[in-house]
């Protein structure tokens, strides 16, 4: 059988890590720019709050599986993963 990487999506229909960083950086180059009218400039930062998230919540889900197999020492054991309450999105309170 083989394996093959997975993209390390947040929740159904997100965009993929690398995708969701490449636009956050794109906005944040916009932002520093300084010309942008404030409605579009606030439009930008809400994008990039939630862009933001959805990264933190790919890394920590990222996270949680490689101490997942850093656990499991030598055997290689194949199972669904399911990401800690409180890691996707907000957190959990």
């Amino acid at each position: 059988m083989e394996l093959k990487p997975e993209s390390v999506d947040t929740a159904a229909g997100s965009a993929p890590f690398e995708q969701s960083l490449a636009q956050l950086e794109a906005l944040v180059a916009r932002l520093e720019s300084g010309d942008l009218p404030l409605n579009e400039a606030l439009a930008c930062f809400e994008q990039g709050v939630r862009l933001t998230r959805d990264c933190q919540s790919a890394l920590s889900t990222a996270q949680q599986k490689v101490q997942l197999l850093l656990q499991r020492g030598d055997s290689l054991v194949l199972e669904e993963f399911e990401p800690l309450a409180g890691s996707e999105g907000a957190p959990a309170e």
